[in-house]
C-alpha cells in the first residue's frame, strides 16, 4: 500500500505488510489482520494495541492490530481506501475449489480446514466449493470430468503429497484434453495451465509442501494462498512405449524407494508408521536390479550438488530456466550407465521433510529445468545404511 492513496488527516508512516481486510467492529476503532512482519510508527490517533510476528523461521501467522480513531467519518474513509487498494491486488485468489482427503495422514485433513484454514478464507473475502474425497482418485477424476474451471482462481489440495499428485494430474491431464494435445507422445509441448495449486499439509510426509514453503504449517500454507503466493515448479513425465504413465515433481524412485511406497500401500491404516515399517522390511531384503540408464547431462547450469545454494522464490537460476534447457536439449549426447542398482532417484526438487531436513537433493533446483540423478549401486547393507542416514542430517549429502 502506497502512503500517498491514504485520506488527508493520516500523517504518512513507513508501512508494509500485506492486509487481508478492514473492518469496524465497534466504536471509532479501525481493526486490519495483517499476515506477516510489518514495521509502523505510531500515528495520531490511531494505537497498536495487539500484534503477533512471525513464529519461527518460514512459519506464519495471523494477527490483529486494531487503531483507535477519534474522528469516526476519517476512520470510515480509512477503511474505504484500504479496501480498495485491496480490490486492485489481482494476484490474489477470490473463489478456490477445495479437495479433502480425510484419510490421508493421521486422517485430520477435514478438521484441519474447518478449524484453521475455513476462517482465515472467510476473513479474507475467499469463497470456497470444498469437496471431500470418497475414494483414491476421486480429486483427480473430478478435475478431467466434471470441474467447472472457469468458475475458480485456483485448486487447493488438503492432504499429502498423494493428493498433491491427483489434483496435478487431473488439472494438467484436463488442460491438455481441452486443448487437444496427445499426453503419450514424450515430444508434446503441453499447454500451460493458468490455475495454481495450492497445499494445505495434512499428509504422512507433505513433502512437496515442505520443499516449497520451508515449513508443513498449514496455516502458513494458507497464507501464502490468501497472500497469492506462487512459485513455479519443474514437472516431469514417464512414458513406456509412447503410452504416458504420470506425472512427478517431487522424487521418481526405482528400487528402494520405489519398493517402499508400493509395500507401504498395504499398510495405510498405520498412518506415518507405515514408512518405518517398510522401510526397514526393504532395507533387510537388500534387493538389487541390474539395469541400464541413459541420461543427457546439463551442461552450463551454475547448479551444483555442493554450492549450497537453496531454491528460493525469485532464485535467478530458475529465472532462466528457459536459457538452461535450450542448452540441455543442445548438449554433446546421451550418457549411458550399466550396472546393478540398489536405488535409482531422479529428484525435481530437494525432497525436504521433518525427517529429513535437507532431503535427498538439498541443493536441486524447484524450476530450473533439470532434475538430480541419484544412482546407488550394489553395496553391502552397512554401506547403504551410511547413505540412507545421511539424509536424516543437516550436513553434506554428497
Amino acid at each position: 500500500m502506497h502512503t500517498s492513496d491514504w485520506p488527508s488527516g493520516c500523517n504518512r508512516s513507513s508501512f508494509s505488510g500485506h492486509v487481508c481486510n478492514l473492518v469496524k467492529p465497534g466504536g471509532n476503532e479501525c481493526k486490519m489482520t495483517n499476515w506477516t512482519k510489518y514495521y509502523t510508527s505510531l500515528l495520531p490517533k490511531f494505537h497498536v494495541t495487539n500484534y503477533d510476528g512471525r513464529t519461527r523461521r518460514h512459519q506464519w501467522c495471523c494477527s490483529d492490530v486494531t487503531f483507535h480513531c477519534a474522528n469516526e467519518e476519517l476512520c470510515e474513509q480509512w477503511i474505504q481506501v484500504a479496501n480498495e487498494q485491496l480490490a486492485l491486488l489481482t494476484n490474489r485468489p477470490k473463489s478456490l475449489l477445495v479437495y479433502i482427503n480425510p484419510f490421508g495422514g493421521k486422517q485430520c485433513g477435514k478438521r484441519i480446514y474447518e478449524q484453521k484454514v475455513a476462517p482465515m478464507f472467510r476473513r479474507a473475502s475467499i469463497s470456497a466449493d470444498v469437496i471431500v474425497t470418497e475414494r483414491a482418485n476421486h480429486a483427480r477424476d473430478h478435475l478431467k470430468t466434471e470441474a467447472n474451471l472457469d468458475k475458480y482462481d485456483g485448486v487447493v489440495c488438503v492432504g499429502g503429497d498423494g493428493m498433491f499428485s491427483e489434483v496435478l494430474h487431473g488439472l494438467v491431464t484436463r488442460i491438455q484434453t481441452d486443448n487437444g494435445v496427445d499426453q503419450n507422445q514424450p515430444d508434446a509441448e503441453l499447454v500451460p495451465c493458468s490455475l495454481r495449486i495450492g497445499i494445505i499439509p495434512a499428509g504422512s510426509t507433505d513433502c512437496i509442501c515442505f520443499g516449497t514453503v520451508g515449513t508443513n504449517d498449514p496455516v502458513t500454507s494458507a497464507l501464502h494462498i490468501i497472500v497469492g503466493d506462487s512459485q513455479p515448479m519443474d514437472v516431469c513425465s514417464v512414458h513406456h512405449d509412447d503410452i504416458f504413465l504420470r506425472y512427478s515433481v517431487s522424487l521418481l524412485g526405482y528400487g528402494f524407494y520405489g519398493d517402499v511406497l508400493t509395500d507401504s500401500e498395504r499398510t495405510r491404516w498405520l498412518g506415518p508408521a507405515r514408512y518405518d515399517l517398510s522401510g526397514v522390511k526393504t532395507f533387510l531384503s537388500h534387493n538389487y536390479y541390474e539395469g541400464t540408464i541413459s541420461f543427457l547431462p546439463a551442461e552450463n547450469n551454475m547448479g551444483d550438488p555442493r554450492d549450497k545454494l537453496q531454491c528460493r522464490s525469485g532464485c535467478f537460476l530458475c529465472v532462466d530456466s528457459a536459457g538452461l534447457l535450450s542448452s540441455v536439449h543442445g548438449s554433446s549426447g546421451w550418457s549411458v550407465i550399466r550396472a546393478e542398482f540398489i536405488a535409482i532417484n531422479a529428484a525435481s526438487m530437494s525432497c525436504a521433510c521433518p525427517r529429513s531436513p535437507k532431503g535427498l537433493s538439498p541443493a536441486a533446483h524447484l524450476a530450473d529445468g533439470t532434475t538430480d540423478l541419484i544412482l546407488v549401486r550394489k553395496c553391502s547393507r552397512l554401506d547403504f545404511l551410511r547413505h540412507l542416514v545421511r539424509h536424516t542430517n543437516k550436513g553434506d549429502q554428497v
